[in-house]
């Protein structure tokens, strides 16, 4: 059986996501279609609007056929790390194929930047650390040092963020399986980042978490998702009460931070360079989230690294221990299937090299206990019963059937 896999988020699942699946499927022939889906918490550092059994829904209902989680250990992590862990999983589920979204829209150029950067790798990360060094972020040193080796026309723009994390997954299987094909899908009218609609009904998932929080309603976005993520999104306010923003926990990450020392504060994975000095002032004066990182934001330290590093804090995860995980994935964790995916599996479980899993009542594994303690911070966010309700469906709930 041929396969395309897709690295996603899906916060929410929208058109623009429908589109490159169906093209991915399209292009590849695909009889499967597997996606490696951040779980409650996501690369950029915030909370998912719903949680990832109800993303899992959505990624189903539209044409996915295995949803597989990608641990908290590498999804909110930085690109190479991100792609890194996503690539990974699909090789381990012995995907032939890997779509990906980008603003190039061609593979050849991906290609021929993976070998220019190769034979420039020396140059390449002297210049990385010599732009953080003058007080850069570390993507604008990647893009500032990217563009101080000279590219030529016929590569990509890595300024940019969708082929950023293009490049990174073909990095990721230069290494892991170079036979891995890829295919690129071109963004569709809305950039990734951009916070306002447009006047098509592709909208980015960025705008759409904005109108729905400018609104406080999710009629407002009706026209940019399928009826099946806008169903999903409905069952989720009635079964739970509300949908995710980091406001719902800024209560719990400023106790976080206000009963740390600095000394215990620098401890907290990502946290560098005497930024939890910074984190201390800035949680004594701010009234929300929103404050709070206004406050933080400069030219250095990036909206998202903040807001990844606040994660790490919320969950009181240390350097150390994601150290100690390595670099690997040690398991899918399979969230939901199709009757094509469970097929697929029965083809392929017994030839896996790491174990798969479908329930965590019987599983012991470290790698596996953070994502569960993610699960339980972000049932945090929920008001009782709700909160109990979601905690118990990391333990109760069985991989989705669609």
């Amino acid at each position: 059986m041929k396969t395309v896999g897709i690295v996603v988020e899906y916060n929410p699942f929208h058109n623009g996501h429908l589109y490159q699946l169906q093209k991915a499927k399209e292009e590849t022939h695909a009889d499967v279609a597997i996606c490696i889906m951040s779980g409650n918490f996501l690369q950029r550092g915030e909370p998912a609007l719903v949680s990832k059994w109800s993303r899992a829904k959505m990624a189903l209902s539209a044409g996915i056929d295995l949803v597989i989680e990608l641990p908290f250990a590498f999804s909110v992590q930085k690109a190479e790390i991100f792609a890194y862990g996503a690539v990974y999983l699909l090789n381990a589920l012995n995907c032939s194929h890997i779509c990906f979204g980008s603003e190039s829209g061609q593979i050849t150029e991906f290609h021929h930047t993976i070998d220019f950067l190769k034979q420039h790798r020396l140059r390449y990360e002297k210049y990385i650390k010599d732009f953080i060094k003058m007080g850069m972020s570390y993507p604008s040193a990647l893009s500032k040092a990217y563009e101080a080796l000279h590219p030529k026309n016929e590569l990509i723009d890595l300024s940019k963020p969708n082929n950023i994390l293009g490049f990174h997954y073909m990095d990721a299987a230069s290494d892991i399986n170079p036979h891995i094909q890829f295919i690129t899908v071109k963004r569709k009218n809305a950039g990734y980042h951009d916070p306002a609609f447009n006047e098509t009904n592709i909208a980015s998932a960025t705008s759409i978490r904005n109108r729905i929080q400018q609104t406080d309603q999710t009629d407002s976005i009706k026209e940019y998702i399928p009826k099946t993520s806008f169903s999903e999104l409905q069952s989720y306010l009635s079964h739970f009460g509300q949908l995710h923003s980091w406001e719902n926990y800024w209560d719990y990450l400023q106790y976080q931070i206000l009963s740390k020392s600095s000394e215990e504060l620098k401890s907290i994975y990502d946290m560098e360079e005497g930024l939890e000095n910074r984190f201390i002032r800035a949680a004594q004066t701010a009234k929300d989230f929103q404050s709070f990182m206004e406050t933080m934001k400069t030219k250095r330290y990036t909206w998202t690294r903040l807001q990844r590093i606040s994660t790490q804090v919320l969950l009181n995860v240390h350097k150390k221990e994601i150290r100690s995980l390595g670099r690997k994935p040690q398991y899918i964790r399979l969230l939901g299937m199709s009757h094509s995916g469970q097929k697929y599996l029965r083809t392929i479980k017994k030839d896996l090299e790491i174990p798969l899993i479908s329930k965590v009542s019987a599983q012991q594994n470290q790698m596996l206990a953070l994502d569960i303690k993610a699960t339980q911070i972000y049932a945090h966010g929920l008001q009782e019963p709700f909160r109990s309700k979601l905690r118990d469906y990391e333990y109760k709930q069985p991989p989705i059937m669609f």
